[in-house]
C-alpha cells in the first residue's frame, strides 16, 4: 500500500460534494443538498454490502455536507457550505503532516492495519515518506487556494477549484510519479548484492540486499565496530527514526553489510568512514556470531578499537552520536533505549573490554 493508493481510496468520499455542486447549479441549494445526502447514503449502503462496514470517510463527508448545508440554508449564507472542502483539506494536511514529518506515521499504520503482514524495507520506507511530504505540500497549497476562492472568487471558480482542480492536480502528480518510476526502471539501477553464508560463515552464494531483508533464511554477513576511548567510554550512534529496524534507538558505533566480493576488513573501514568519518584506526576481531531479527538473519563480525581521535558522524546516515560511560549504559539497559543487538554485545563482549 502506498500514498497514491490510499488517496485513491479516499476519492469516493468526495462524490457527494461534486453531486451537490452539479445539482445546485441546476435545481438550487436545497435540492442539491438532498441529492448529495441521497448519494452519500447510497455509497454507504454499497460499501456496507461489499465490505460489511461503513466507509468512515464517506460518512464524515456526508455528515459534513448535512451540517454545513443546513447552516448555510438557515443563515442564507453560502460561505458555510463552501468552506467544507477546505475543512477536509485541513484534516488531510494534518494527517499527512504528522505522517511525513514525525515518527507517528498514521498512514503507514493504517496500511499495515488493512494489509496484514505488510513490511517495507528502508528504500521503500524512504520512498513512502517522500510521497507523503510531496502530498502534504500539494494538499496545503490546494487547501489555501480553496479558502481563497471561498472569499474572493466567484461561485463558478470555487466549484472548479474545490472539485475538478482536485482531480487535475493529483492526476498530474500521479502521472509524474508513474513516469519517474518508469524512467528509473529503464535505467536499471545497480542491485546491491550480498554474500550468502552457511552457519560456519562460509560463502555459499549471493542474493540482492532486498531479498536478504525479505527472507530470514538467507544468512548474510555484517560488520560491527565498537569505538572505546581512553576513559573506557563507548561511542554509540543513534539510528534515524525512518529506519525499518529499531528506529530512533542507540546502537553500535558502526554497523553495515559486507558486499559480495568484499573482504571483512575492507567493509569495516568503508563503513567506519561512511558513518563516523574515521580512517586511521586499528581494530581487533573479538567475536563472530549469528544474530536474527524480525527482518533478517546476520552473521556478525564484531570488532573493537581504542580511539581518541576526532569523530564526525554522517548526518545523512545517523541521527546523532556520542560517547557513553559504562555506568550510563548499564542504567539504561532494558529500557528500550538501545537496540537489542547492542545490549547483547555489551553484556557478552564489551563487559570484558
Amino acid at each position: 500500500m502506498n500514498t497514491k493508493k490510499l488517496l485513491l481510496q479516499l476519492l469516493p468520499g468526495f462524490i457527494p460534494l461534486f453531486a451537490f455542486i452539479l445539482a445546485d447549479e441546476i435545481w438550487g441549494t436545497r435540492t442539491g443538498l438532498l441529492v448529495a445526502i441521497g448519494l452519500g447514503i447510497i455509497e454507504l449502503a454499497w460499501y456496507w454490502v461489499k465490505d460489511k462496514k461503513f466507509d468512515k470517510f464517506i460518512l464524515f463527508d456526508t455528515l459534513l455536507i448535512v451540517v454545513l448545508g443546513v447552516v448555510s440554508i438557515l443563515l442564507e449564507n453560502e460561505v458555510f457550505f463552501k468552506l467544507k472542502p477546505a475543512l477536509i483539506g485541513v484534516l488531510m494536511c494534518a494527517i499527512l503532516g504528522v505522517s511525513a514529518f514525525t515518527p507517528s506515521n498514521i498512514l503507514l499504520n493504517m496500511s499495515k492495519r488493512y494489509l496484514k503482514g505488510m513490511e517495507l524495507n528502508d528504500q521503500q520506507y524512504q520512498q513512502f515518506r517522500r510521497n507523503l511530504k510531496i502530498m502534504f505540500w500539494l494538499f496545503t497549497g490546494y487547501t489555501l487556494l480553496v479558502f481563497y476562492s471561498v472569499w474572493f472568487m466567484s461561485k463558478e471558480a470555487w466549484a472548479f477549484i474545490s472539485g475538478g482542480l482536485f482531480y487535475i492536480l493529483f492526476g498530474v502528480y500521479f502521472l509524474y510519479e508513474f513516469a519517474r518510476s518508469y524512467t528509473r526502471r529503464r535505467k536499471k539501477e545497480p542491485v546491491e548484492w550480498l554474500p550468502l553464508l552457511n552457519n560456519k560463515g562460509e560463502i555459499i552464494g549471493k542474493a540482492p540486499r532486498s531479498v536478504c531483508h525479505s527472507d530470514k533464511t538467507l544468512l548474510h554477513p555484517v560488520v560491527h565496530l565498537h569505538v572505546i576511548n581512553s576513559k573506557g567510554e563507548i561511542y554509540l550512534q543513534k539510528r534515524p527514526v525512518n529506519k525499518l529496524v529499531q528506529p530512533g534507538k542507540w546502537d553500535t558505533a558502526v554497523g553495515g553489510h559486507i558486499s559480495y566480493g568484499e573482504d571483512v576488513d575492507t567493509s569495516l573501514r568503508r563503513e567506519a568512514e561512511e558513518e563516523i568519518g574515521i580512517q586511521d584506526f586499528k581494530a581487533d576481531l573479538v567475536a563472530h556470531y549469528i544474530w536474527e531479527s524480525d527482518v533478517e538473519r546476520e552473521y556478525v563480525f564484531c570488532f573493537v578499537t581504542r580511539y581518541n581521535g576526532h569523530i564526525n558522524p554522517n548526518s545523512t546516515e545517523l541521527a546523532d552520536g556520542r560517547f557513553w560511560s559504562r555506568s550510563e549504559i548499564k542504567s539504561n539497559l532494558g529500557k528500550d533505549v538501545f537496540t537489542p543487538n547492542f545490549e547483547e554485545e555489551f553484556r557478552n563482549v564489551l563487559a570484558k573490554k
